[in-house]
């Protein structure tokens, strides 16, 4: 087990609460902003993805340091293990599953 700490940010992002994990949080050298680096995501050897986590490594599997806006961010937890990324609703809370793309109906 590393014993680098791991942290759980929460934050708004187009009117949806984001759940990510990553091991360095700091402040940002622009001023207003958090420093998010390092992001850890499950890695799936076997059939069963989680469409959620395949969606923020997606958007997010790239990214070397993410600088969030202050006041995006909901709370900044230190954990001891990972949990299950998410993103949720910001209004209802619940989870939002984004269907997977089908290809348009022919006309």
């Amino acid at each position: 087990m590393s014993n680098k700490p791991l942290y759980k940010i929460t934050f708004l992002n187009h009117g949806k609460v984001y759940e990510l994990y990553a091991r360095r949080v700091g402040s940002s050298h622009l001023w207003g902003f958090n420093e998010v680096a390092d992001l850890v995501f499950d890695l799936h050897d076997g059939l069963v993805v989680d469409p959620t986590e395949e969606r923020l490594r997606e958007e997010f599997g790239s990214t070397r340091v993410l600088h969030l806006p202050m006041q995006s961010i909901v709370r900044i937890e230190e954990v001891e293990k990972k949990g299950q990324s998410a993103i949720r609703d910001a209004a209802t809370g619940e989870k939002v599953v984004t269907p997977f793309p089908v290809p348009a109906k022919p006309r």
